[in-house]
């Protein structure tokens, strides 16, 4: 799910202001664009935002006479009789994925006449997605419930389990957390770090139910740790701590580095080593200056890694969570110097805009009833199963983790099933690593939450993380995601628990392109071999190819785009569903199905990612080209329903001097017994002539399409957006075109365009 910001000093900030699923601040430097989910990543065409800009709008308006052909590309359909590389059910297969909103927004999008709209997209299972997870934020699902505290009205929530027949959820809501210890976040970004605040009254503290007290293991292998980001490398010999209850009775105070390249905005520092006098064995309450070294050590990264604790509270309270953890109200890093005046390097402030960057390893789900989030909701659970969304089968269902807990977990599946709500996978988190969560910590949230929901229903499919990205990273200047390492990892803490059974599916998010300013023809012809690459990886990572594997969201970019509105999107979005059901995936839920509006979020470009462009009535005014490319999948490339359908190879023959990536194409054998070959034209300005072949393997035997073969193209033909940088509108909307050719043994494929040439091939019988 697209994305927060780091704030770098030196470096100009903008805030925008989206109405998709969530508001994408974004922060732009000499070099420097906003990666998707946290901080930076290195662009070195940011100096050229103006020619790209011109680039794309160019390259989005090529007049339909330009086109030129190709010299013929064989595609070459290679098949064993029943023996199929994956199989697939459209009414299981394509999905959508709805999300929260600004206020208000819920109503105007889930309108009974935009949900009818949106159902003829043929998308039927439905992905819950869940906008509290990453703003952290506590979720009241169900507004009745109950407070650890309730005379004061605050502590930790349990949403009521038990439905009143005569009431609806309609909407539900996030509440900031007064203990947050991170400075950005993922979603509106407009909270703050409690440890650089400039106030002693507040305080950061970790989460409790990671405490040996819940998970059973020793603190020490499970340490939680604030990290600070001094932006540069900076002189550190001293450290000033105000400790808040429970306080760390054993910490080490670190400084830390990259032992690659130095892009935190994929992960942090994975070099440490404790500062030579930063090891406290023995560690008091109160204010604590600590020198940490004779001499100042030049460090950008300095962490407090904690193991021990006292496990006192001030609160007198009966509830032991209030005494489990560490709990810090504000911290300092600098340097002592000849008369111990101490000089602080950190920049406090209660905004995040302002504060110097912190980072921690969880946050107290500790919250108040003042502290709602009037900004933002999520559709409530009634309306969404009795709107007609859900299609009456059971959706991928979000529960929080990270800034919630087990009891209000288990209520939520509690109160779906006392309605007769249907309930089947439910995913634990979102986008744990995207925080930063170390995958030891995060499992050991998932084993107790695991267990809470499936003490009420034991049929119950827990699995998750929906990491926020799987990609690989390029070869050459930029850091590897880490991502099938931090997967090991968290499989590791599993079974050596004896928890393996409680995984039950992976899942993940793909937005394979952050920087929307880039021209779209090279990325397009990559993303193919990306998503092959980042499988791959995960593959290695000890995910089994049996293992179900789930996209809960995808779309072309984290950021709102141009090419997310015009042809690029529904290229690229077709392309990802069928390499990744080809490769073994299982579902694909694509992201921006609520009908949306268009945001700007960088100087070069305006974008969304939606199927519907939504009027200033609330109702639709234009089908995207992203919905007619779903609808290419779901009723023509497909037999809808939920007949089994076998997935084939094909390898695709380009010209010598072709890029090889530019065409790609997937066969599928349909219930009804028709061949259906989807082929996808990445070619910005050239139409390509494909000749197709089918190539049974067992025998060597080759075969064509035989009598009347249907083909059903989108292209430029159909769609044409207009050059407006600031709101594009089509200026031609058409749905794609369908002609019967009988006997053709080569067709047409226009530059930028999705084809599905039906028809009937070789036959055999189905296993």
């Amino acid at each position: 799910m697209p994305v927060a910001k780091l704030l770098i000093s030196g470096f100009t900030q903008a805030r925008s202001v989206s109405l998709r699923k969530r508001t994408v601040p974004f922060a732009i430097g000499p070099g420097l664009i906003m990666k998707k989910h946290c901080g930076f990543r290195p662009s070195p065409r940011h100096t050229f935002f103006r020619f790209v800009t011109i680039a794309l709008i160019t390259a989005s308006v090529i007049p339909l006479n330009s086109q030129t052909h190709h010299e013929v590309t064989r595609i070459i359909v290679r098949f064993k009789p029943g023996e199929p590389v994956n199989s697939l059910v459209p009414s299981h297969a394509f999905g959508a994925a709805i999300d929260g909103h600004e206020k208000g927004e819920v109503e105007q999008m889930l309108s009974p006449k935009n949900v009818s709209e949106m159902l003829t997209a043929g998308l039927i299972p439905l992905s819950y997605r869940l906008r509290t997870e990453l703003a952290v934020e506590a979720w009241h699902w169900n507004p009745r419930g109950t407070w650890s505290e309730p005379r004061r009205r605050q502590g930790y929530w349990t949403s009521s389990g038990k439905g009143v027949a005569s009431e609806s959820i309609s909407v539900s809501y996030g509440y900031r957390l007064p203990r947050r210890g991170s400075t950005t976040d993922q979603a509106n970004d407009d909270g703050y770090s409690r440890l650089d605040d400039g106030n002693l009254n507040s305080f950061w503290k970790s989460n409790p139910y990671l405490d040996q007290h819940f998970t059973g293991g020793q603190n020490s292998k499970l340490p939680q740790w604030v990290m600070i980001d001094l932006g540069t490398r900076t002189p550190i010999d001293a450290i000033q701590l105000y400790w808040a209850e429970p306080f760390a009775r054993v910490y080490n105070v670190e400084y830390g580095h990259f032992s690659g390249v130095d892009d935190i905005s994929e992960a942090l520092p994975d070099v440490w080593a404790t500062f030579p006098l930063g090891k406290v064995v023995a560690g008091a309450g109160g204010k604590i200056t600590l020198r940490l070294s004779d001499e100042p050590i030049a460090t950008r990264f300095v962490r407090v890694l904690m193991k021990a604790s006292s496990g006192t509270s001030r609160l007198h309270s009966a509830d032991v969570r209030d005494r489990l953890g560490y709990a810090i109200r504000e911290i300092a890093v600098g340097t002592l110097n000849a008369d111990a005046r101490f000089h602080d390097e950190i920049h406090h402030a209660p905004n995040n805009d302002n504060q110097t960057p912190v980072y921690v390893s969880s946050t107290d789900p500790w919250h108040r009833e003042i502290d709602k989030d009037q900004l933002i909701e999520q559709p409530g659970f009634d309306r969404v199963f009795r709107s007609g969304l859900t299609n009456g089968l059971p959706p991928l269902l979000a529960v929080p983790l990270l800034y919630d807990t087990p009891e209000n977990a288990a209520t939520e599946i509690g109160y779906l099933k006392a309605r007769g709500y249907p309930v089947d996978r439910v995913e634990l988190g979102e986008e744990p690593d995207g925080q930063f969560i170390d995958p030891e910590a995060y499992a050991a949230l998932y084993i107790q939450f695991a267990k809470a929901i499936r003490d009420v229903d034991p049929k119950l499919k827990p699995g998750g993380p929906s990491l926020q990205d799987i990609e690989p990273g390029e070869k050459i200047g930029s850091t590897q995601t880490g991502k099938p390492g931090w997967l090991k990892r968290f499989l590791t803490y599993l079974k050596e628990r004896g928890r393996l059974d409680d995984y039950t599916f992976f899942s993940f998010e793909w937005y394979p392109f952050d920087d929307v300013c880039q021209p779209t023809g090279p990325q397009l012809a990559r993303a193919t071999q990306l998503l092959k690459d980042s499988l791959a990886q995960m593959q290695d990572a000890g995910l089994t190819r049996d293992f179900p594997r789930i996209i809960t969201e995808y779309g072309y970019s984290a950021f709102g785009g141009r090419a997310e509105m015009d042809l690029e999107g529904a290229l690229l979005n077709a392309d990802i569903v069928a390499n990744f059901l080809t490769l073994g995936g299982e579902q694909a839920f694509l992201y921006g199905y609520e009908p949306n509006e268009i945001i700007h979020e960088v100087d070069c470009s305006s974008g969304n990612n939606m199927l519907f462009l939504l009027g200033t009535d609330g109702a639709i005014s234009y089908r995207m080209p992203t919905y007619y490319g779903a609808r290419l999948l779901t009723q023509e490339w497909t037999q809808p329903g939920a007949g089994r359908h076998e997935l084939y190879l094909a390898t695709v023959d380009e010209p010598a001097q072709q890029d090889k990536s530019l065409i790609t194409a997937y066969p599928v054998l349909r219930p009804d017994r028709l061949w259906a070959l989807l082929v996808i034209n990445k070619d910005p300005s050239n139409a390509h002539t494909v000749v197709v072949k089918f190539q049974n393997e067992n025998d060597g035997s080759q075969s064509e399409f035989e009598g009347a073969v249907d083909l059903y193209q989108y292209s430029r033909k159909q769609y044409e957006l207009s050059a407006d940088k600031e709101e594009p509108y089509p200026i031609r909307d058409l749905p794609p075109e369908h002609r019967t050719q009988r006997g053709a043994t080569s067709f047409e494929v226009p530059a930028y365009s999705i084809t599905v040439i039906r028809g009937s091939g070789p036959a055999f019988e189905v296993r």
